[in-house]
């Protein structure tokens, strides 16, 4: 179900370095090199697989950017705060 603007707000809050952008939420994560960024992406797919959720990616050399938004529902569900936190849990592996 669509969060309303209040809650994604609330659920912001416990996430560190995503914002909200309009229907979206999103961070940039910095490596120390190519090789580690796209080795973070790879850590992620399994887990986006599981979950059947898959932010949209954009990979920039050493930096790795991350958008969540459920497309089906025309914004911002639990999937994307939920894959927002997986992301973060996979950057310290």
């Amino acid at each position: 179900m669509k969060l309303s603007r209040a809650e994604a707000e609330q659920h912001l809050k416990k996430l560190t370095g995503w914002t909200l952008d309009g229907d979206a939420i999103n961070k940039q994560y910095t490596f120390a090199d190519f090789v580690a960024a796209v080795a973070f992406v790879n850590r992620l797919v399994p887990a986006a697989e599981a979950a059947d959720h898959h932010p949209d990616i954009l990979i920039n050399y050493k930096r790795v950017t991350l958008t969540y938004s459920t497309h089906s529902e025309g914004g911002l569900t639990m999937k994307d705060f939920d894959g927002a936190a997986m992301a973060d849990r996979m950057e310290k592996r």
